[in-house]
């Protein structure tokens, strides 16, 4: 990542907290259509959002999912190595399996809950794969993943991964640092995969089905949205979800860039609507350029001033709920702005790199 002025203060009459990455650049209007939704209303929208994939082999000759998980997981500190999911070891990316002493893919929500195997659809689907180890593949088998009461380590060529298996309960516990993110795609999948033209009709369950079960639920939901909320999302996590949308399947994971969705779809705010709000601490990039809005204080529309290339903007109320989430292409161009009036948040994301927030207000 760039370097970034920490203790950036923005004085408004509320306090609001902000986080930005240089990844998870979430395209304008993506999640509109879910907005004010809740419950499987909100599940729905989201399914509609992310459903007819771009879909890749699992194993081929031209572009599969081995080439694809050799850039999303990526070691950031050498770029010829891939991260193990449940170990974090970095392993060099061209031991594609190697008679099982390289590495291999895991479903992440098993292949065999909903016995999809490795066909195009969820069987490649690479929201739902991370490289990892063959014998630890092995060793998770298709185990629920919960916290385990009698833990064992997971041990992978004398290295202790971190992750644990219950003695006694057929569950999987990851490394603290991607418990989030088993979560995170697990929900994915089962929003995803709906039963339609074909595909499986993933649903999650709070039992813990024995190894030979190949019905379509996999465990365990309470503690999945235990570990969503205790680790949150990173940046390795954001470039993953950015890669593949962009270059890849053209579909995001909605958990990463709101992971507070999960809540209002199977836990304590399933009664809520959903927006997306802004929260946490604001930085803002050394090489923020010098970019404005006019006018400010505005009445009926507003432009965008002092940059060369493709923006977009996004404008908050001071309650953090998006209000507006457009691109703008050029100087020219103005945004609407007659139905707001208030104190707002906007933030200008340009060039992927750069990125800007103001005070706006309007009148």
């Amino acid at each position: 990542m760039k370097n970034v002025k920490t203790s950036l203060c923005i004085t408004i009459t509320f306090l609001l907290s902000l986080n930005f990455s240089l990844f998870a650049q979430i395209p304008p209007n993506y999640y509109t259509s879910a907005y004010n939704m809740k419950g499987d209303n909100l599940r729905e929208a989201l399914y509609e959002i992310i459903k007819d994939h771009v879909e890749f082999p699992y194993t081929s000759s031209g572009t599969d999912t081995w080439d694809i998980l050799k850039e999303t997981d990526r070691d950031p500190n050498n770029p010829d190595n891939v991260i193990l999911i449940y170990s974090g070891r970095s392993i060099d990316a061209a031991q594609e399996y190697n008679n099982g002493n390289g590495w291999t893919r895991e479903h992440v929500w098993a292949k065999s809950r909903g016995d999809f195997g490795t066909s195009k659809g969820a069987g490649t689907d690479v929201h739902n794969l991370r490289p990892l180890s063959a014998s630890v593949n092995s060793t998770r088998s298709n185990r629920s993943f919960d916290n385990c009461m009698t833990c064992q380590d997971v041990i992978d060529r004398g290295f202790n991964t971190g992750s644990k298996i219950d003695a006694f309960i057929f569950t999987f516990q990851p490394r603290d640092e991607v418990k989030g993110d088993v979560a995170r795609m697990i929900f994915y999948m089962a929003t995803r995969y709906e039963g339609f033209n074909g595909e499986p009709d993933l649903q999650m369950t709070n039992a813990t089905p024995p190894q030979s079960d190949k019905a379509p639920f996999h465990g365990v939901l309470n503690t999945l949205l235990v570990w969503n909320d205790e680790d949150p999302v990173d940046d390795f996590e954001r470039n993953r979800n950015d890669i593949i949308y962009e270059d890849y399947q053209l579909n995001r994971n909605p958990f990463i860039d709101y992971p507070e969705i999960a809540d209002h779809i199977w836990g304590s705010k399933q009664n809520e609507n959903w927006n997306p709000t802004l929260n946490v601490e604001t930085e803002e990039f050394d090489n923020v350029r010098d970019i404005y809005l006019y006018p400010n204080p505005a009445t009926s529309e507003i432009s965008l001033k002092g940059f060369q290339i493709e923006a977009s903007i996004q404008i908050f109320d001071i309650t953090g709920k998006l209000m507006k989430d457009e691109f703008i292409k050029n100087e020219n161009e103005t945004i609407q702005v007659s139905n707001l009036s208030g104190i707002y948040i906007a933030k200008i994301v340009y060039d992927k790199n750069y990125q800007k927030i103001m005070k706006l207000v309007i009148k």
